[in-house]
């Protein structure tokens, strides 16, 4: 099994879902089924349907949850000493050369990405187009809108 980056707060998020889903949202789903069962008929039962449906979402979601945590590769972005350079995990300020805007985002795993955040995808094509690159470069980005250049203001490991 391949493993799965993620990043320290990455894979604490996901324990802390897991741990959620074991202890509020099961015991809530099994007591709903209970309670539908008790109505009689579970023919007709819409409560009772829509009850075993979530039940099947929270079972799956538990497993892929714990499958993820499983294969995960732990990486503390702020024991990293990558040279300046950005890896997984690096938090990276970029100014875009055509407009001056600056963002800032972390390259983190793909279950943890949020662009509001600033959290991009490490298989997304700026995260794959910064690795490796140091403050001064330059990443030249293939987007829907055409090329995109940036540069690397500064690499950070927080």
């Amino acid at each position: 099994m391949a493993t799965i980056p993620l990043t320290k707060r990455g894979a604490e998020k996901l324990k802390e879902e897991l741990h959620r889903l074991k202890t509020i949202e099961r015991p809530a789903v099994i007591n709903a089924i209970a309670e539908a069962r008790a109505q009689g008929d579970l023919s007709e039962n819409a409560e009772y349907d829509a009850a075993k449906d979530k039940q099947g979402f929270i079972e799956g979601r538990i497993l892929e949850i714990e499958g993820k945590l499983a294969a995960a590769q732990v990486i503390d972005p702020s024991a990293l000493d990558a040279g300046g350079r950005a890896v997984f995990g690096a938090t990276v300020d970029l100014e875009e050369e055509e407009s001056g805007d600056a963002v800032t985002y972390q390259i983190v795993g793909d279950d943890e990405a949020d662009l509001k955040h600033g959290l991009i995808s490490v298989s997304s094509p700026i995260a794959r187009a910064l690795i490796g690159k140091e403050a001064g470069d330059v990443a030249e980005v293939q987007a829907p809108g055409g090329v995109k250049r940036y540069e690397i203001v500064e690499v950070r490991y927080v």
